[in-house]
């Protein structure tokens, strides 16, 4: 594995890389939307304090080779409320794309001034890919692509995406994550998290891991955000070049663990779901 500049968070283990390798499409795909259903069903998508506390999430109104079309509601911040999700390819690029109601990446986590219990909000982008496809252990959780934002910390530690000279300072600057999500099995309300990796566990992970107890890869994707529009653009190399696979799309907050401990990272609030119920709709 590549040599870091040094990790943001503590390590305490000595994981193992090597390539990642595509599982069979359909059995990943059963095993993502099960998991999203399951996850659905016992409470992961009820929204919080930022959504309008009398109104359920909006219901997609379609799908098709275009990506997922949702109908305009009243979630708040507009920036978080999904309008339209895609994903498509262009060249030997995947581009996957996510519109909103109000300015794209216009609201950003209020600084915390320390790691523990920051908080970080995220675009985000789960997928019926096996994470082996980049890199992680196989049936590890569920593999989404995300776009985040979180000013208390940097966990692109081997890139200045500011340009200033410093490679630990641009956490609050949207860019993009490959993320395994798993349940969290210490609350009993279905909520998720970012697999945690336990003292001594030694899991596959992908090349550009930033050196995080996460299952978290940071690799240098360009992410655009402009005017309502959110768009990361992905090699199809990357991923083996994958013949298909079905995706949805979620605005969601999340939260460093005060105490540091497992979860260290857990989704605190979905504020919008694509589909409505995270059935993963859309068709690459």
């Amino acid at each position: 594995m590549p040599r870091h500049t040094g990790p943001v968070l503590p390590v305490g283990h000595a994981p193992r890389t090597r390539s990642g390798r595509i599982a069979g499409r359909a059995v990943a795909r059963r095993i993502a939307t099960a998991a999203l259903l399951t996850l659905a069903a016992a409470g992961a998508v009820a929204s919080p304090a930022a959504a309008h506390p009398d109104k359920e999430h909006h219901r997609h109104t379609g799908e098709s080779r275009t990506g997922i079309r949702s109908p305009r509601g009243d979630v708040r911040p507009a920036a978080f409320d999904l309008v339209h999700t895609s994903v498509r390819r262009v060249g030997r690029q995947l581009v996957f794309t996510e519109v909103v109601r109000g300015r794209a990446g216009s609201v950003r986590p209020e600084p915390a001034g320390k790691f523990a219990g920051s908080e970080v909000l995220s675009y985000v982008w789960p997928t019926s890919l096996d994470p082996s496809t980049v890199g992680f252990t196989g049936e590890s959780g569920i593999l989404a692509l995300a776009a985040t934002s979180h000013p208390d910390f940097d966990d692109t530690p081997r890139y200045d995406e500011d340009r200033n000279g410093r490679t630990d300072d641009d956490g609050a600057r949207w860019h993009s994550h490959w993320v395994v999500l798993v349940p969290d099995t210490t609350r009993a309300d279905g909520a998720l998290k970012v697999r945690d990796i336990a003292e001594g566990e030694r899991p596959d992970l992908p090349e550009t891991w930033p050196g995080v107890p996460l299952y978290l890869d940071s690799p240098p994707y360009p992410t655009r955000l402009k005017a309502d529009t959110v768009q990361v653009r992905v090699p199809l190399a990357d991923l083996g070049f994958p013949k298909g696979f079905s995706y949805d799309g979620v605005t969601a907050a999340l939260r460093v663990n005060a105490d540091l401990h497992d979860p260290l990272l857990r989704v605190t609030g979905v504020l919008d779901v694509a589909s409505g119920r995270l059935s993963l709709p859309g068709r690459v």
